[in-house]
């Protein structure tokens, strides 16, 4: 079976909340994998997504590492649209 991963990043202009993690991440870019499988048996090429992923910071104080957590697609579509409909509505600052 034949497979790769595309990557991506999502910006998140306020702190938002994961499944599975404990309190809030801040705003700003996340990298995101979607590990996807080949569609065998068909006459052109597709691939179907079997996992995606989010890069999040470690959880130790001092820890610089990142940490992939896995999280369901539709979940994570989910919280980038309340993110992004909480700024479409949001009324321009005046100078």
């Amino acid at each position: 079976m034949f497979s790769r991963t595309k990557h991506r990043t999502v910006h998140f202009s306020e702190p938002f909340q994961l499944p599975d993690v404990e309190g809030m991440l801040a705003a700003g870019d996340y990298e995101v994998d979607d590990d996807e499988e080949l569609i065998e048996g068909i006459s052109w090429l597709a691939y179907h997504r079997v996992a995606t992923f989010i890069k999040v910071p470690a959880t130790a104080e001092n820890d610089h590492r990142m940490r992939l957590v896995a999280i369901a697609p539709d979940e994570l579509d989910r919280i980038i649209a309340v993110d992004r409909a909480k700024h479409a509505f949001a009324p321009a600052l005046q100078p």
